[in-house]
């Protein structure tokens, strides 16, 4: 660093000093983004085994292995409405942490991490596709919740991938293809039917023709109960997607977190308590 750029550095440390928003610790650089290089560099990708289908994290018993794939116990009885969803890291510290700045805070510079890290998971997800463009729809917000934030978060974070993609060409992101069409109650603390219910006729395709017979990847900033993407998942589906793939920055581990064991009894049951 040059001695011009030190001196600036410090000038704008003592006139606008900045602490990190994840752990409370003064920025030692300029950045437009308030996140101290420990806390990014704390911020991992799952590890362990997943789904292949749905990536929940597979417990040990609960398996079954294959040649090509392990499925979780729902997954092998009952198939999702997507061909796979994938995410990057755990709900958790500071990935949400990072998450939550972008969507509450403002902090728009956070899209271009989290699109870095989305753009990891796309990658993954590249060999499934066939060999054509592929739709990128954002889980879309209400309008009113939209007018409110001024942005759609998963849709920015999706520019921001496909940014850094080296096959950009490959993806075409369509924000309006899915509609939110009206508004919905938070899913937090409700039951799974009623997560279900609160979801039903929520999301619309604005343009049948354009999604008949294409590959659609659908992306959000999380992939917690997995009743909103499922929901989107099946509009799409019924639109006349080919496949519907899941593309999220972060997911909530539930198995991992809340020690879940399923028991084998109610195929219905499984279903919901896994995708929706």
């Amino acid at each position: 660093m040059s001695w011009a750029a030190e001196v600036a550095e410090s000038l704008f440390a003592t006139l606008f000093p900045a602490d990190c928003r994840i752990c409370g610790e003064p920025l030692i650089r300029i950045s437009r983004l308030p996140v101290c290089e420990d806390c990014l560099g704390s911020i991992h990708p799952i590890a362990g085994g997943v789904c292949a289908i749905c990536g929940e994290r597979i417990v040990s018993g609960y398996a079954l292995e294959s040649a090509e794939e392990i499925r979780c116990e729902i997954c092998r009885r009952v198939d999702p409405p997507f061909a796979k969803a994938a995410a990057y890291g755990s709900y958790e510290s500071g990935l949400r942490d990072l998450i939550h700045m972008l969507k509450y805070q403002q902090v728009r510079p956070a899209a271009d991490v989290l699109g870095r890290m989305l753009a990891e998971v796309i990658s993954e997800l590249e060999a499934g596709w066939k060999p054509a463009q592929v739709l990128v729809v954002p889980v879309p917000l209400f309008s009113g919740k939209l007018r409110q934030r001024g942005f759609n978060q998963a849709e920015m974070i999706a520019r921001a991938a496909i940014k850094l993609s080296a096959e950009r060409e490959q993806y075409l992101l369509v924000p309006d293809l899915l509609e939110r069409s009206r508004e919905t109650q938070s899913q937090i603390g409700l039951t799974r039917h009623q997560r279900r219910e609160n979801l039903r006729g929520a999301f619309r395709v604005t343009d049948k023709d354009r999604v008949t017979g294409r590959e659609v990847l659908l992306v959000d900033d999380v992939f917690t109960t997995g009743t909103t993407a499922s929901e989107c998942a099946r509009v799409l589906r019924r639109a006349g997607a080919a496949r519907v793939w899941i593309a999220t920055v972060a997911r909530t581990l539930k198995m991992e977190v809340q020690g879940v064991r399923f028991e084998p009894q109610d195929d219905e049951r499984l279903t919901m308590a896994a995708h929706g």
